[in-house]
């Protein structure tokens, strides 16, 4: 007599595999207020951007941010000269996705206004200085674009209200040579 260790009547249907949901990694993600350029693919699958916003006086530039690891890049070199070209852009997000095993994470949620507000205003700390007053320019956040997942206008919006608020902060005035408003931080009170 045989013994069957194990038995499978043939009605029984094999086990279907369902593949787990996973997150959005980013192959399609377009946040508001950016414009998604190249993506590249890292090692260990999340997705590099180069991105920019819209272009204001000063012509476009582009940014580079890895979707799994804090990596994000608005200038070439360390010495803060901005990317002008999206091939310059391409370039630097290849070596950064040839580098990177970071797995995909959960892409951010767009925040609520007061968040973003609070956004735009670290930015314009970051951007503050001690010795001489600052022009706020929007390519200033760029690095900041995926965060705050507003338009170009809304920043302008906010930028306004702080002016109008905050008059020893931020200051707002027509620009000379331009249409438009010209924004400018001014420097740090002396002790």
């Amino acid at each position: 007599m045989a013994l069957t260790l194990f038995s499978r009547t043939r009605n029984t249907p094999e086990p279907k595999h369902t593949q787990r949901p996973q997150p959005e990694r980013g192959e399609t993600w377009n946040p508001e207020g950016v414009l998604v350029t190249q993506r590249f693919l890292g090692l260990a699958g999340a997705i590099v951007l180069v991105y920019t916003a819209d272009a204001g006086i000063n012509g476009t530039y582009y940014a580079v941010a890895c979707l799994g690891c804090p990596y994000q890049t608005r200038s070439k070199t360390n010495r803060d000269n901005y990317i002008a070209s999206e091939r310059t852009g391409g370039e630097i997000a290849n070596m950064h996705a040839t580098q990177c095993r970071a797995l995909p994470r959960d892409l951010p949620a767009r925040p609520d206004d007061d968040t973003a507000r609070e956004i735009v205003r670290r930015r314009l700390n970051a951007e503050r200085l001690s010795d001489h007053d600052t022009l706020v320019y929007l390519t200033s956040f760029h690095l900041d674009r995926l965060a705050l997942q507003r338009s170009t206008e809304w920043i302008e919006e906010e930028l306004q209200r702080l002016a109008d608020e905050q008059p020893q902060f931020l200051t707002a005035q027509p620009r000379t040579y331009a249409p438009g408003t010209e924004f400018t931080i001014l420097r740090r009170p002396q002790r």
